[in-house]
This record gives C-alpha cells, sequence and structure tokens, in this order.
C-alpha cells in the first residue's frame, strides 16, 4: 500500500480547481476559502509541490502534518457520567 499525504492548496479562483487533478486525487474543494485538498504518494510529494508552487493561480501550497503526528493517545479515561448515561441505555 502506498504512504499518501495531504496537500493543502490555496487558489485565487476555484474555476481552476478542476485542473489541479493531474496532479493527485483531489478530497476536497472549500469554496468559502477557496483551497483544495489533493491526496498524492508521499515520495512524490517534493516534485508535486514545486509543480504546483509555479502555477500562476495558486497563492500557497502548504503540505499536511497528519501523517507525522501521533495518532495514539495515552491515559484516556472515559467520563464518569457519559460511562453511567450508556448503562442506563440512554
Amino acid at each position: 500500500m502506498q504512504e499518501r499525504q495531504g496537500i493543502i492548496v490555496y487558489v485565487h479562483q476555484l474555476k481552476h480547481a478542476k485542473g489541479l487533478r493531474k496532479y493527485g486525487h483531489v478530497h476536497y474543494i472549500s469554496r468559502k476559502l477557496k483551497y483544495v485538498l489533493i491526496y498524492c504518494n508521499r515520495d512524490e510529494i517534493e516534485s508535486t509541490i514545486n509543480k504546483i508552487q509555479r502555477l500562476p493561480f495558486v497563492k500557497d501550497v502548504v503540505e499536511s502534518f497528519r501523517p507525522f503526528l501521533k495518532t495514539e493517545f495515552e491515559n484516556a479515561k472515559p467520563d464518569k457520567a457519559k460511562e453511567y448515561d450508556y448503562k442506563v441505555g440512554l
């Protein structure tokens, strides 16, 4: 399985968002904040970012740090009130 990473591309106009499909899988387009979330392979991420930054309609390119964050939480204690509600059947 290929490791993938997200790239957030801020654009001036959303009509160019479909043109970003050739650089990776377009996962989400925000119409309000004018950004496009693209997923691509991690081994190609640097070259893809360089190619996208050269495009005239791109404001900024930011790579996602999600693969580098720790997602296992230690000492996570459940809330006693919620635990009681689940036992009652609410």
